[in-house]
């Protein structure tokens, strides 16, 4: 969280690691500069260097590649339809609403089938 309030006004965005079995446990998440050109403050990019290093860093610590965290500034932890186009099926998508430079509330989506969020079951 402390990312996403240190980014304010702009978005925030970094890797989630860890190990899935019956559910998925995120034991490490990574911050990652957000690459996007222009107004930070909407939209966030991540590289293809990043997408790489961070597979590259999943297997040399024998964790997976769960997922990405993005904040929302000024806005509800809900995807945005230019997140529903970039997102990756079987990735987490964790979204932490900041709100005034202060985290309001966090939500995790995953793609379904018919490639439309469904929220995932945070618990601490």
């Amino acid at each position: 969280h402390s990312h996403a309030q240190d980014t304010f006004p702009n978005e925030c965005c970094g890797f989630m690691y860890g190990h899935e079995n019956d559910v998925r446990t995120v034991t490490e998440a990574r911050l990652v500069d957000n690459s996007k050109e222009g107004d930070q403050r909407r939209r966030f990019e991540i590289s293809g260097k990043d997408y790489m290093d961070a597979e590259k860093y999943a297997l040399e610590k024998g964790m997976t590649l769960l997922g990405v965290y993005h904040s929302h500034p000024q806005h509800p932890a809900i995807p945005s339809e230019h997140d529903r186009k970039q997102a990756l099926p079987w990735f987490s998508y964790t979204i932490v609403s900041v709100m005034d430079g202060k985290v309001d509330h966090t939500r995790s989506w995953q793609l379904d089938e018919t490639k439309q969020f469904t929220e995932e079951e945070l618990k601490p």
